[in-house]
């Protein structure tokens, strides 16, 4: 049965492709100015504060590579693509059961269990179309400037990014089955993955806090050690897929024993 898998792809459709939507024109507002940061990138690195620095990954800021990795990638996808995905996966389960339309669909011959993973694999659609925003804005911008990128790098950077967003989403899934209120499971997953990716950054700024670091998302996803140094993380992709299983897993169980 993949009625409920079909009926919630269609619900991202439009979302999606807003979201997408803006970060590109928001992606190539940043294309913009990088000219300007190129000729100045010594001055902004001494003008950024380092815990900023240090949150943003960002090196090799006059190469388009560590521009793209430092500068684009950490705000569109690690920060805003984020939190879209655990905003829109706190929302998937909690809202349903909200409007009682979760009494209706498990008055269907069809599992707690199918429900959740159907729902949560609707997320392709604003994967595909994030990933497809990302590259057709991402090699317009490096075309237009005249400047060459690696196109290998390039795709690493969005493949190995896909299990950060689902972790993201495992965090927004466990918060929709666990609250009964749509508004605070997606207001709390928002925080939780903005406050996570904070953590993170500040976290490297003192050695004896750094292992706090380990237990965030975007601890093992680097854009810039992808595209300026061609270092492609599997093991750390790796760790964050079982990460997103285990969280999915953890929301699957709670849903199946919880009274709705």
């Amino acid at each position: 049965m993949t009625a409920i898998l079909r009926n919630e792809s269609g619900k991202l459709v439009r979302g999606s492709l807003i979201l997408t939507g803006l970060l590109v024109l928001l992606s190539a507002m940043f294309f913009v100015v990088f000219p300007s940061i190129q000729e100045e990138a010594e001055l902004f690195e001494d003008v950024y504060p380092e815990y900023l620095l240090l949150i943003l990954g960002i090196e090799e800021l006059h190469t388009i590579e560590g521009f793209v990795g430092g500068y684009v990638f950490p705000f569109i996808w690690i920060l805003l693509g984020g939190i879209y995905f655990a905003y829109v996966s706190a929302g998937m389960i909690s809202r349903d059961i909200r409007t009682r339309r979760m009494d209706l669909t498990l008055a269907n011959p069809v599992s707690r269990e199918s429900v959740v993973l159907q729902k949560v694999a609707a997320l392709w659609v604003p994967l595909v179309a994030l990933n497809l925003g990302m590259l057709v804005i991402l090699v317009a911008g490096v075309v237009a400037l005249g400047e060459s990128i690696d196109p290998l790098a390039l795709a690493m950077v969005h493949l190995l990014g896909i299990p950060y967003l689902l972790v993201c989403a495992g965090i927004g899934i466990v918060l929709s089955v666990v609250l009964d209120r749509v508004e605070t499971a997606q207001a709390t997953a928002l925080v939780l993955v903005f406050v996570l990716w904070l953590v993170d950054g500040l976290s490297l700024m003192n050695p004896d806090f750094e292992w706090v670091g380990a237990f965030t998302p975007s601890r093992y996803y680097d854009p810039s050690a992808i595209l300026v140094h061609e270092e492609y993380a599997i093991l750390d992709a790796g760790l964050l897929f079982v990460a997103f299983l285990a969280l999915l897993g953890v929301a699957i169980l709670h849903f199946v024993r919880r009274d709705i």
